[in-house]
């Protein structure tokens, strides 16, 4: 054999230089152990100092990436509207006011605030107060057509219409049309008390609960809760175990105005002041002038709530706004999808496995692939607004959706991700530095019989394990 021949075979067979890519052994070990095919992962990550591509592994295929989807949506927000960005919240006096007394109706217009939630709605309210205004003899006026109020069943992902993840995206959302339940036994009674937060005048609740003896454990503590078709009344039934102190529930209720009413009435009422009418929907007149104009946390703050708590109903209302503010009112979800394909084609990135459907990741239809993140992880490192875009991902082993994630330490801090999870799906993508102090853009890809069931935070946990070596 020739010493040329000899050095070619040689060659060929070191790592990195064979014409197939190579996984790591970490992640090789566990696909073999959890019996789990290397055809259902996709791998990318890339050196971004560099820019070198450090490993592939089916990288080119569409898969369904869970809620790391939102890095696309929140991107094209920062993006297009910038960092500073804020929406915000009109209201309008409709007659006159006398010795405290509004004589007429009090206007709120919606402009998609997806951070209105009770604690800013007291804030809002308390500017009304401060214009003189104690009582109020007329309705409270809703306009919420900065959206488009499209058909939307809470029950079609999951049949799990109550579920805080289902709500659907509205222009005057407020406190994501979502209700705590408090559960606290009276052992005296063998009753269990229930009170709300906050407390909704108009919900209806049917209290059956029981206390059982045992241990504050189980699948919602024994607790079944139904809805009428009107979201108005609810059904709370079972056995609540005795050892629970408290036990809180959150759950959706009423329609998105009667939710924006009862919050209004409530905090209204506990402030002092009275209020003698109901609610209408209407469209305010395009000449009036709001007498208060309240703003939402900035983009930056708002993109670190959707990304880091994988926020679904947040993430829907920045794709509907970016439909709003680019195409014009109102805002639709097929409005959205069409801005962010006009940016991805604007700005060159050439994503063609990308269906983003809702923006939140909340999708069985969703797809991406791993190397398309990669080129949309490696576009946002290269932008002036980095730092907020990679902030805004939760922090390994620290916060957010990776708060309890990571056995290995080394990796605690030194990355920052975004996770996707549904059944039989799995994901994770962002940023990590090494410990050479390298940085790198990585990204999982997996979707696979009951991989959600731990082997697919395995296969992660052993990648980041390997690109901190690097």
């Amino acid at each position: 054999m020739s010493r040329l021949l000899l050095l070619l075979i040689v060659l060929v067979s070191l790592p990195g230089l064979a014409d197939e890519p190579e996984l790591p052994a970490g992640v090789r070990s566990v696909l073999d152990v959890r019996q789990v095919p290397d055809s259902s992962l996709s791998l990318y990550v890339q050196d971004l100092d560099s820019g070198a591509v450090i490993l592939r592994w089916n990288d080119a295929i569409a898969r369904n990436p869970g809620s790391i989807i939102k890095l696309v949506t929140t991107l094209a927000a920062l993006d297009l509207l910038g960092p500073a960005y804020a929406w915000h919240t009109d209201v309008y006096v409709l007659g006159d006011v006398e010795d405290g007394r509004l004589d007429g109706d009090l206007l709120i217009k919606g402009y998609g605030d997806p951070f209105l939630v009770t604690e800013r709605v007291w804030q809002l309210l308390r500017q009304v107060r401060q214009l003189g205004i104690h009582d109020i003899e007329g309705d409270l006026l809703i306009d919420d057509s900065f959206f488009y109020a499209e058909d939307h069943d809470p029950a079609a992902f999951d049949r799990q219409p109550l579920r805080a993840y289902n709500v659907a995206p509205n222009a005057l959302l407020m406190n994501f049309k979502v209700v705590r339940y408090w559960f606290e036994p009276q052992h005296d009674s063998n009753q269990v008390r229930v009170w709300l937060d906050p407390p909704m005048e108009n919900l209806t609740v049917d209290n059956r609960l029981s206390v059982a003896p045992g241990a504050c454990r189980g699948y919602q503590r024994g607790i079944s809760i139904s809805a009428n078709e009107a979201l108005n009344r609810m059904t709370l039934s079972g056995r609540f175990p005795g050892g629970c102190k408290l036990y809180a529930m959150d759950r959706t209720a009423l329609s998105h105005n009667e939710f924006a009413y009862g919050l209004f009435l409530s905090l209204w009422r506990e402030s002092g002041g009275e209020f003698l009418g109901g609610w209408q929907n209407v469209k305010a007149d395009d000449d009036l002038e709001p007498v208060i104009r309240f703003p939402s946390l900035p983009m930056s703050d708002i993109i670190t709530r959707i990304n880091k708590h994988s926020n679904n109903v947040m993430a829907r209302q920045l794709l509907y706004t970016l439909s709003a503010e680019v195409l014009g009112e109102p805002g639709t979800e097929a409005g959205g999808r069409e801005v962010i394909q006009r940016w991805l084609e604007e700005t060159g990135l050439d994503v063609k496995a990308l269906q983003l459907e809702n923006g939140a990741g909340l999708s069985r239809e969703a797809r991406i692939s791993a190397s398309d993140m990669g080129a949309l992880l490696e576009y946002a490192w290269r932008q002036p607004y980095m730092p907020e875009y990679v902030s805004s991902l939760a922090l390994a082993g620290k916060d957010g959706t990776l708060r309890r994630r990571f056995d290995d330490a080394r990796l605690h801090g030194s990355a920052h991700l975004k996770t996707g999870s549904l059944d039989d799906v799995v994901a994770i993508a962002g940023y990590l530095q090494a410990r050479s102090g390298r940085r790198f853009a990585v990204v999982t890809l997996q979707n696979h019989e009951d991989i959600h069931r731990g082997p697919g935070q395995e296969v992660q946990e052993a990648l980041l394990r390997w690109v901190y070596e690097r």
